[in-house]
């Protein structure tokens, strides 16, 4: 009888699975999902109870192919996606596409890759669950239907050149960072004056050591001043003594926003980071399903810690602990995130192994007993004035989880200078007179919200219940993609602060410096982010509220269960989001997120930053008036609502004439590709950091002179020069115009005159062969390409007509073809491609005419985008 085919998702699960079953299965994977939704008009039918239209993409075609021919040998066919909803919408997508039943196929599901797991499944299999499906369904209709109707919207309501895009859960999250900038720009720092004692006394071996106590913080200075002078000649004792034994409990183990949070703290790891890394754990069977929302650890798995925690340290350190989800729709996984086994300490690949151990540890202290504290209390009486000061210490009688992990907590889980962690405090007795060192008053700020991380953000969207498990990862990368939000550092800034010191009986005042608010691997968002934001508050209230979002997850979560019919759940939400986008094209005005920041000096020309069809500039005048508007790109890390009039006029300062150097000038400017030098006809780009205005001669020189010995010419070919250089695309050389790849094979340090001579001839070679006819005055030809011959029309490149009997056209053919013909073939593609022109010249000729309605205008030729 022929072998069982088991389809997964993914190669490296199915080789693993594969050894497991042994010579009864085949284990295939399918790569993921097979199909997905028609471009065209949504791939919705919405008149049909939403039902949506599937295909499979080309890229997936072979592997469709492939699939149904190892079915059709197959004695039976097995479904083992993955275990959430996206992985029972696969399977069911598999039994369509494979002709396969899904009410009778069986279909397996486990928590982690082992052989006792897989056995298990395999002897208890399930069908497809259509309830999953359905919820999975209606969010993947419901975001192509948001995302569909929006994004057209800020096309034509947003003068930018990008392909504008807005989502359910990505507006939301922009939103977020958008709301937390604006909250940071405005906030204003409150300054107060900490007190600081420093005193002397015996430890436990005999030896002087020195411990500190806290007073109460003051408003004023002169407040703050007038303490310290009370203290004069004072003596200090101690007033009371109290010890609490305290104990504290180790986190959960770990779901996936935790992990991601987690890693994130520890380890750097960025979202994407860390579920790639994860899914390689699980797949090569060391962890379980690594999107769970789940902190529940099986019986199995906790007889395993159990036995690994007693084994290695003792059975005091072991607290069989159960946890319990704050989510309560924590269904989709039964399992929180572990290593499969608990004897495998660590790993032997490199590159999974830190986020491996972190796991390891996390599941470990989970099931371990409580640290076992003692907390100090010692209150300090002032004679001079009757007030206390309080020192604080901790000692660790019992170290417990803390022996192996101990969770990080996120910047805005710390509370400026109380985060510091409690030191330990020398042997203290009430009434003891305490030997005083000084006392300080420091002016301490109060701190804005820090701006989010992606871990942080993650956080954030878990608490207001917005996303699963599996959207945290694409949606960071989404509004990052999409020119919404920038992860980037940012540079701290000097700020003075007042310190108080008495010392011998005197007080002195002094002035010092601190680095304030640098941040790093922060989420901004941009200006577009901002502009983006705003426009869907105002017209799409419900879209980018943070309860409604939530709501439509509960809802997934109720299809989920069977309680709710996935199209009803659509057709409710669909009917006046539909009537908003509709009003909101009718009657909503062009948004260009303007800000008058004043008048430049000298003119009396209004200065005003907005959006522009590439970003972000300053505008100096009016389009209507005869002279025609100056403009300028704002820099990076600068914002249209925080510039300032001044920093606005600095970036017209461009170009900057910087003086000659041999016989030639030498200016910097900014332009499409980032800042340059132009010396003489000579474009020499900045190197990154470098801003055009911090550029002297002298610089400019030495970035000149590094130019040249960049462009030197390193060989000869045909008797014209060979120079060589790196750009957008990698290492490259130049002859007679023509730029060539410089492939890895080749040493591009040391290229010899026969590297050159390869590299060159075969670059000629191809352009040779490139064209098959070419008609420049038209901007066409036909053209070899890397899967075959092709029309390029301009910027386009076009698929070549087939002959009258059908076949693609030959060679010989393509060499004789005529260019009517070739015109009647980029028509089909590009309807109006030969028409535009004429219809251009129709309305330039009547420009002079008034203007009529352009609002209405604007509609009409942006409306066959739609």
């Amino acid at each position: 009888m022929a072998k069982n085919l088991l389809i997964v998702e993914s190669p490296a699960k199915a080789k693993t699975i594969e050894k497991i079953l042994g010579s009864n299965f085949e284990v295939k994977s399918c790569y993921g999902h097979i199909r997905d939704l028609e471009k065209d008009d949504m791939g919705i039918d919405v008149k049909n109870n939403f039902r949506p239209r599937y295909i499979v993409p080309e890229e997936k075609r072979k592997v469709v192919n492939d699939l149904k021919q190892l079915a059709k040998k197959s004695g039976e066919v097995w479904l083992a996606t993955d275990e959430d909803r996206e992985g029972e919408a696969i399977s069911w997508h598999l039994c369509e596409v494979l002709g396969l039943n899904p009410a009778t196929t069986k279909r397996i599901v486990f928590h982690e890759i082992t052989k006792p797991a897989i056995q298990k499944a395999v002897g208890n299999p399930r069908t497809v669950d259509m309830n999953l499906v359905n919820a999975q369904q209606a969010r993947r209709v419901l975001d192509r239907i948001v995302g569909f109707e929006l994004s057209p919207v800020l096309w034509r309501k947003i003068s930018m050149k990008n392909n504008l895009s807005a989502g359910r859960v990505q507006s939301v999250a922009v939103r977020l960072i958008a709301e937390r900038e604006r909250e940071i720009n405005a906030f204003t720092p409150q300054s107060s004056f900490k007190v600081e004692a420093t005193f002397t006394a015996l430890d436990i071996t005999g030896k002087q050591v020195s411990f500190k106590a806290e007073g109460t913080r003051f408003s004023k200075a002169a407040d703050a001043e007038q303490f310290l002078k009370s203290c004069l000649k004072a003596n200090y004792k101690v007033n009371d003594i109290q010890v609490k034994p305290t104990r504290r409990s180790p986190a959960a183990p770990f779901t996936t926003s935790t992990l991601q949070q987690e890693a994130s703290r520890k380890l750097g790891y960025g979202v994407s980071r860390t579920m790639l890394l994860a899914q390689k754990l699980y797949e090569s069977g060391q962890i379980t399903y690594m999107r769970t929302d789940s902190v529940n650890l099986s019986e199995t798995a906790m007889e395993d810690i159990e036995k690994t925690i007693t084994s290695s340290y003792g059975s005091k350190y072991h607290k069989a602990r159960r946890y319990k989800n704050k989510n309560e729709s924590a269904q989709e996984a039964h399992e929180a995130i572990r290593p499969t086994y608990m004897s495998n300490t660590s790993v032997s690949d490199a590159e999974t192994r830190r986020l491996y151990e972190l796991i390891w540890k996390r599941t470990m202290a989970s099931q371990m007993a409580d640290a076992e504290l003692e907390k100090t209390i010692a209150k300090i009486g002032i004679s001079t004035n009757k007030a206390e000061l309080t020192a604080q210490g901790e000692v660790l009688k019992f170290d417990g989880f803390i022996k192996v992990y101990r969770e990080d907590l996120d910047d805005e889980d710390l509370d400026g200078d109380e985060a510091g962690q409690e030191g330990m405090l020398p042997p203290l007795k009430v009434g003891q007179e305490l030997s005083f060192k000084e006392m300080k008053a420091i002016e301490r700020f109060t701190r804005a919200l820090p701006r989010y991380t992606e871990a942080s953000l993650v956080k954030k969207l878990e608490e207001l219940g917005i996303g699963r498990p599996s959207t945290y990862a694409p949606t960071i990368s989404t509004i990052q993609k999409r020119g919404y939000v920038e992860k980037r550092d940012k540079e701290g800034i000097q700020r003075s602060y007042s310190v108080f010191t008495l010392n011998n009986d005197t007080i002195t005042k002094k002035t010092e410096t601190e680095n304030t608010g640098a941040e790093k691997a922060k989420l901004f968002p941009t200006d577009l982010g901002l502009v983006v934001t705003d426009f869907l508050k105002q017209y799409f209230d419900d879209i980018m509220d943070y309860s409604f979002t939530a709501r439509i997850e509960e809802e997934f979560d109720h299809v989920a269960q069977g309680k709710v019919v996935w199209s009803k759940m659509i057709n409710d939400f669909y009917n006046p989001f539909k009537k908003d986008v509709e009003n909101t094209i009718e009657t909503a005005e062009r948004i260009r997120g303007e800000r008058e920041l004043g008048i430049e000096p000298g003119t009396g020309k209004p200065v005003v930053a907005r959006m522009g069809r590439y970003g972000p500039m300053v505008q100096i005048g009016v389009s209507e008036s005869e002279e025609k508007p100056r403009f300028a790109k704002l820099k990076q890390g600068q914002s249209i609502e925080t510039i300032s009039l001044e920093d606005a006029m600095d970036l017209f300062r461009l170009p900057l004439t910087l003086g000659e150097y041999e016989g030639q000038e030498v200016s910097v400017n900014t332009g499409r590709f980032g800042p340059y030098i132009k010396y003489g006809e000579q474009f020499i780009s900045l190197p990154k950091g470098l801003e055009p205005l911090d550029v002297d001669l002298e610089k400019a020189k030495e970035l000149i002179g590094d130019k040249q010995v960049a462009d030197a010419p390193i060989g000869q070919f045909e008797g014209l020069p060979v120079t060589k250089g790196k750009g957008r695309f990698g290492p490259f050389i130049k002859w007679n115009n023509l730029f060539i790849n410089v492939p890895r094979a080749y040493n591009f340090d040391s290229l010899s005159q026969k590297d050159l001579d390869e590299l060159i001839q075969k670059k000629v070679e191809k352009e040779a062969n490139r064209f098959i006819q070419q008609w420049p005055s038209e901007k066409i030809s036909i053209e070899n390409g890397r899967w075959g011959p092709f029309i390029r029309f301009g910027k386009k490149m076009l698929k070549l007509g087939k002959a009258t009997n059908g076949e693609k056209l030959s060679a010989e053919e393509l060499s004789t073809i005529s260019l009517e013909d070739v015109k009647k073939m980029i028509e089909l593609q590009v309807p109006g491609a030969f028409t535009k022109k004429a219809a251009a010249k129709k309305t330039a000729s009547k420009k002079a005419a008034p203007k009529k309605s352009p609002g209405k205008k604007t509609a009409t030729k942006k409306s066959p985008k739609k």
